[in-house]
């Protein structure tokens, strides 16, 4: 089995399991004992990002993280389908091999409409939904995004995420508000996992901003299924990856049961700069 050098045990000191999914393996943590909760990340993360809330939560809940295939500490197949879509089948599959009746769901970034796409599919299982810095319709519209999502899909743009790693060397870095909170050990976690056959599916996600807009678009006319369950929405305020003046509001229309906190000195990356906030509004709902 390969062992990741880079891996310190210290910041990251779960002991990690495995499941096949569409005959890949699956990494996840699973610790604490209690009711599940379940993070779903985003790219170019894995379950690592999520770590120091789980250490604050495993006394009271069973803190389950998987990585997606492609990212992390999971196989990382050259041709599978890497769309959002792809991955929720694929989330929905483990959700069912773990058995899990009833959950927490915890998502973030890609993670939204990958871990919201399972909660409309079995929202009689979802207890509460936490939503960090994410989306769940269509983005086509915001000029915001249009210049990358352009620049992307040219050669250099795929030659920036295939040969460059992009994803995890400039927009981590990009996503923090205190760069003092990105170490480089920790930035270290994010770079090494995203070897150049791993770059794929963060590649895939890059194209897939835009790129896959009628599936958005159905999760956000299906969004009545979920309305009903306790939400709350965790904003930090100074991510300038996915602004908050571009989308919370959307949000706020959305769920309008929803409670809304805003975090004011915080980047993309919510549960990386204040884990503390995470867990605690996990605990309160």
């Amino acid at each position: 089995m390969k062992t990741n050098n880079w891996l310190d045990k210290k910041e990251y000191p779960f002991q990690t399991k495995s499941i096949n999914i569409d005959g890949f393996i699956m990494n996840y943590t699973d610790e604490g004992e209690g009711d599940n909760l379940l993070f779903v990340h985003g790219t170019p993360s894995w379950s690592f990002g999520y770590r120091n809330v789980i250490k604050k939560l495993s006394s009271k809940y069973r803190c389950i993280a998987p990585d997606h295939l492609g990212f992390g500490l999971s196989e990382k197949p050259e041709n599978i389908d890497y769309t959002p879509q792809g991955h929720a089948k694929r989330l929905k599959d483990f959700i069912k091999e773990l058995k899990l009746k009833s959950f927490h769901i915890v998502v973030h970034d890609f993670g939204g409409p990958i871990g919201l796409s399972c909660a409309i599919d079995m929202p009689e299982k979802i207890n509460s939904i936490t939503i960090l810095n994410t989306w769940l319709w269509p983005l086509n519209d915001y000029t915001h995004f249009a210049k990358p999502s352009k620049i992307i899909k040219t050669v250099f743009g795929k030659f920036l995420y295939l040969n460059l790693n992009f994803s995890a060397k400039v927009l981590v870095k990009k996503g923090f508000y205190n760069k003092k909170n990105l170490t480089k050990i920790i930035h270290r976690h994010y770079i090494k996992p995203q070897n150049k056959q791993a770059r794929k599916a963060a590649y895939e996600f890059a194209l897939s901003l835009l790129g896959e807009s009628d599936w958005y678009a159905k999760l956000w006319e299906n969004k009545n299924k979920i309305q009903g369950i306790p939400t709350k929405i965790l904003w930090g305020m100074k991510d300038e990856l996915l602004p908050a003046d571009l989308l919370l509001e959307k949000w706020r229309e959305g769920f309008p049961a929803a409670s809304v906190i805003e975090i004011k000195d915080c980047g993309h990356f919510i549960q990386e700069e204040k884990p503390d906030s995470v867990a605690q509004a996990i605990k309160e709902q």
